[in-house]
């Protein structure tokens, strides 16, 4: 048999929970188990890949034949592939306060249960709220000799109240999750925050839009950070041609106040012990003081590419590695809020997100902000809705001129090729001067 260049399997076995609470009803409480591997090997050019399911016990014998297999298929393949040399290593995983699988899933639906029960006020008409439990050990192996291996559970709640006054309807919505341990306890009012501000909302006027001044919260500054810088930093864009930051290594790409990190190593809910390569992470400066520092990579688009950092392999349990961010955040300056609200003078306060999208080819973005307040005179003035902030990745970059040092981390979930992974994004308070606002007011 002809030997492979290189080869290495992930190994995911563990167990995952779902409760679904609508409207005072559990629809859902489930537990479902994985026992998948995924294989790699690299032949004279391009990968073969094979997964593998109820991996456990598998023996050397059946490990060769799945190589051999796998080689097959690397045949077929024509990229070539060259994998840069990188630092293996594995950090400590973080001990839970308390450990989710300790909990029963009776005690979890009840306690979830009050959550949503704390929303259900006057106007709100429909009230959600779920959980997500997943348990695992990830075992890597590869034919260069690395083996790691650890455990972690991730878990987490949302939940969501929707209002309703005449024909305007309007949502609210609170989650948290983490790799620190059971986090339902105690958190009612959570879901009495997402209704109360459903409420208000129907009360708020329709946003005004057009280009002003604007104060970006840090959860949807953090969701920049993450959408429209993060995922153009990644190394297989870069290598694709289809990122905006594609051969701006080195150049000044914003002001020199912005200071944005990708740092897998954080106790956040996109800690990574080690990347999906056996790589050690490390905390990678994407922009540092305004200037294109690094590409987030993984061993084959940082030999591709260079320029930045390898450890940022990340792989849903069942599929291959692929470039992901794990923490992404813009670095903290030294205004306060108030600074910079009253700097501000006349524009507007844009608070949470609601999605988007971005291009990060063409270098553009559009977020739907989850409400906002206007800023008269250096003030917060009236409640307003149906608001979203759009423009172009690299002109944001160089109008933000002051970052609070309030910085707040946002846990979630990242979806690119198919997979998701869990992500953390956050800011501090941003201005952002000459910002494109949407909205339909008057």
């Amino acid at each position: 048999m002809e030997e492979p260049e290189y080869y290495d399997i992930s190994h995911v076995k563990g167990i995952s929970t779902h409760i679904e609470i609508d409207n005072g009803i559990v629809e859902s409480a489930t537990n479902s188990f994985s026992d998948t591997a995924v294989m790699r090997v690299l032949g004279k050019r391009g990968w073969g890949v094979v997964t593998i399911e109820n991996f456990t016990g598998r023996s050397e014998k059946e490990i060769k034949e799945y190589i051999a297999l796998a080689m097959k298929y690397a045949k077929a393949t024509e990229e070539e592939v060259v994998l840069a040399d990188c630092t293996s290593g594995i950090l400590p995983v973080p001990k839970p306060s308390e450990n989710p699988t300790e909990v029963s899933l009776e005690e979890k639906c009840s306690l979830l249960m009050d959550i949503e029960r704390a929303a259900r006020i006057d106007s709100i008409v429909n009230t959600r709220a779920n959980y997500t439990e997943g348990n695992g050990t990830v075992h890597f192996t590869d034919s260069s000799g690395h083996e790691y291996k650890y455990s972690l559970c991730r878990s987490g709640y949302s939940v969501s109240a929707v209002a309703k006054k005449g024909s305007v309807m309007q949502a609210g919505r609170e989650s948290e999750h983490t790799i620190l341990g059971f986090n339902l306890r105690h958190k009612e009012n959570k879901g009495l925050e997402a209704a109360e501000r459903a409420v208000k909302l129907l009360d708020a006027k329709p946003a005004k839009g057009g280009i002003m001044d604007a104060v970006l919260d840090q959860e949807l500054a953090g969701v920049f950070a993450h959408e429209a810088v993060g995922h153009a930093s990644e190394g297989d864009l870069v290598k694709e041609g289809i990122s905006v930051l594609k051969g701006m290594n080195g150049k000044k790409i914003g002001a020199d106040i912005v200071n944005v990190v990708d740092d897998p190593t954080l106790h956040e809910f996109g800690f990574m012990p080690v990347d999906s390569e056996g790589v050690l992470p490390v905390r990678t400066e994407i922009i540092k003081k305004g200037v294109l520092n690094s590409y987030l990579h993984n061993r084959q688009t940082l030999a591709a590419v260079g320029f930045g950092d390898a450890g940022h392999a990340r792989s849903q349990p069942g599929d291959v590695p692929v470039v992901r961010m794990s923490n992404t955040f813009i670095e903290n300056g030294d205004s306060s809020y108030d600074e910079i609200v009253s700097e501000c003078k006349n524009g507007i306060l844009l608070k949470g997100s609601r999605g988007g999208q971005v291009d990060p080819g063409r270098g553009v973005f559009q977020f739907n902000a989850e409400y906002g307040y206007v800023i008269k005179n250096g003030e917060l003035s009236g409640m307003v809705r149906d608001v979203s902030l759009s423009g172009d990745i690299l002109k944001t970059l160089h109008n933000i001129t002051l970052c609070a040092k309030d910085r707040k981390m946002n846990p979630g979930y990242c979806g690119k090729s198919g997979q998701n992974v869990p992500v953390t994004d956050g800011s501090p308070h941003l201005l952002l001067r000459e910002a494109i606002i949407g909205g339909q007011g008057q």
